[in-house]
């Protein structure tokens, strides 16, 4: 029997905690569901990914309000993916000056936005509540090439681009006064890793850069927020151990002149032992080896993924397979 699309049928609610991470620092976590950040300093404040529309995230700043009244001057985009960015919007209201991105998540919002916004809507509606009130794609008003430094009064805030992973445009925010980390999705814990957009040949290199910042708190993607350096490195060694085991059977599948299912099955064999238990992981792995493939047979620059694409990789798997 063929499986539910994607995430369709994930329609139990999760429980949102509002957590204290440092004298600045907070962490916005949801069960596995997509994290968000947030900065206080002394005149203003900053968040770290928007959640996924305008009215979902009024969540976020009633939490926000619960403890400061200073105007929420900076949105940060980690990357250009919609259930990131597109409840930017909200912010405006909140005293939004200025959407930061990278060069690179700029370039793949003008590239292929658009498409990855219908495509993530259809595949986890649950994730999108009320939809209709997204007035469009989120463009950033401030793009940087590799770092950028804020000042939330004496507060030093890092924004940086430190290497592709989940992407090419991958864009983490750093406290170096209270080693506090913001990875994006280039870090998760307890859930899989989304690699659908990814690149994978880049990312275990990318978040040994991340382990050398030594951070005491760590906000990964999706799951809980990690409290001490101890636990960092272990969601570090987690999203490593993903990505090295996916983008290892696919070169395997590669190299055996596997197709794209037999590529599927295999990869099934290595991951699932290791991560089948964890949320998202059945949502994910179609569309993360299916990357991995392509990238093992020399695609460099991910292929769009659009809702017709979707659907037709989804049930060109899971027909055979589920």
């Amino acid at each position: 029997m063929t499986k539910t699309f994607a995430s369709r049928a994930d329609l139990a609610p999760r429980k949102t905690t509002f957590t204290r991470l440092s004298e600045h620092a907070w962490a916005y976590t949801a069960e596995g569901d997509p994290n968000s950040g947030v900065v206080i300093g002394e005149n203003a404040a900053l968040v770290i990914d928007t959640t996924a529309t305008p009215v979902m995230a009024q969540q976020l700043i009633r939490e926000i309000r619960r403890v400061t009244d200073k105007p929420i001057k900076y949105v940060v985009l980690s990357h250009y993916h919609a259930v990131r960015v597109l409840g930017a919007s909200a912010y405006a209201a909140e005293g939004a000056q200025e959407v930061i991105a990278s060069r690179g998540t700029y370039e793949l919002i003008v590239e292929r936005g658009a498409q990855d916004m219908k495509s993530e809507i259809e595949r986890f509606p649950r994730l999108f509540d009320a939809v209709e009130s997204v007035p469009g794609l989120t463009w950033p008003t401030m793009v940087f090439e590799r770092d950028l430094t804020l000042f939330l009064g004496r507060l030093e805030v890092q924004v940086r681009h430190v290497g592709m992973g989940h992407t090419r445009g991958d864009t983490i925010v750093w406290l170096p006064q209270e080693k506090v980390l913001f990875s994006g999705d280039l870090v998760e814990y307890g859930a899989a890793a989304y690699t659908g957009d990814a690149q994978l040949a880049q990312w275990p290199q990318t978040l040994e850069v991340l382990r050398g910042l030594a951070p005491e708190r760590l906000v990964p993607g999706r799951g809980p927020a990690l409290m001490s350096n101890a636990d960092a490195n272990k969601a570090i060694d987690y999203t490593k151990s993903f990505v090295q085991t996916l983008f290892s059977a696919a070169r395997e599948s590669v190299a055996a002149g596997h197709d794209l299912r037999q590529a599927f099955a295999h990869a099934r064999s290595k991951m699932d032992p290791l991560f089948a238990d964890v949320f998202i992981y059945e949502h994910c792995l179609p569309f993360d080896v299916s990357r991995a493939f392509d990238e093992a047979s020399g695609v460099g620059h991910p292929r769009i993924w659009t809702a017709e694409r979707d659907q037709q990789m989804w049930q060109a798997l899971q027909d055979r397979t589920g």
